[in-house]
């Protein structure tokens, strides 16, 4: 393999992505979708192409142009943008029309399954990027006291749940109440909520994997922005899944955490 497919959301990690797939002296073919992809991506690939969401055949023809036969979705796609703009063409009809449900993981499993029948195998990005997944133990800020213990295991547990039933991978608790459950408003929006319903003072913010998730796609992931929008609402402690949460420039993280007093920590 010389080359290798990009399809990129948003966020930090097709940038991540596409710089470690370079330092393995590969060929980063990518699709950035319009409205999410940071433009400025393009001056870290070899070859960029535009298309709005749920365009799957100018994707695939893309790849099919450049000699693509694996490649990697790395990036969120924002739900709400998703519902309000998507621009199915016959590749998403083809898909969708195969469907027995529209919940995520269903869904990413029929696109990976049809790029794989038109002979591009979908990887995780994470088989390149294996230093950037969450490490066990204390990581950043105070020490947790046992009130907040105990609303890390509550969160994990909801968390499970929530994940069963594939909805969404966060959970703000404080003080033995769920305050909040990330639905389509995605990450952000259910801290913001959860911690103003906790008075804005002393959430904590559970992040784990769906029980069934393919770790090919849709890894829980956090960055320097997170903490940003924990402070904002007051929120204390970050609670990760190790080994399966994606940490967006891991330094950064570590140091802004200690700057604002939050505690994150790597939960096997």
């Amino acid at each position: 393999m010389d080359r290798i497919g990009l399809i990129a959301g948003n966020g930090r990690l097709p940038f991540l992505f596409a710089r470690a797939a370079r330092k393995k002296g590969l060929e980063v073919v990518a699709v950035a979708h319009r409205g999410e992809t940071d433009p400025a991506l393009a001056a870290e690939v070899d070859r960029l192409t535009w298309v709005r969401v749920g365009q799957v055949d100018r994707i695939q023809k893309a790849f099919r142009e450049a000699g693509v036969k694996q490649a990697v979705m790395a990036g969120g796609i924002g739900r709400v943008r998703a519902l309000a703009e998507a621009r199915p063409d016959l590749g998403a009809v083809r898909i969708i029309s195969r469907l027995r449900s529209f919940r995520d993981d269903a869904l990413l499993r029929a696109v990976a399954s049809d790029f794989e029948s038109r002979g591009v195998t979908i990887i995780a990005p994470t088989d390149f990027l294996g230093e950037v997944l969450c490490p066990e133990g204390h990581l950043a800020g105070p020490r947790l006291h046992p009130a907040q213990e105990k609303d890390v295991a509550l969160g994990r547990e909801v968390a499970m749940l929530l994940g069963q039933a594939d909805v969404g991978q966060t959970v703000v608790v404080h003080n033995g109440h769920v305050l909040a459950l990330e639905a389509v408003e995605g990450t952000d929006e259910a801290i913001l909520r959860g911690g103003r319903l906790g008075g804005n003072s002393g959430a904590v913010v559970v992040k784990r994997c769906k029980p069934q998730q393919d770790l090919r796609f849709d890894l829980p992931a956090v960055g320097p922005h997170t903490l940003e929008v924990m402070q904002e609402v007051g929120a204390r402690v970050l609670a990760l899944e190790v080994g399966r949460t994606v940490l967006l420039d891991a330094p950064a993280l570590f140091a802004g955490a200690e700057s604002r007093g939050i505690t994150i920590v790597g939960v096997p």
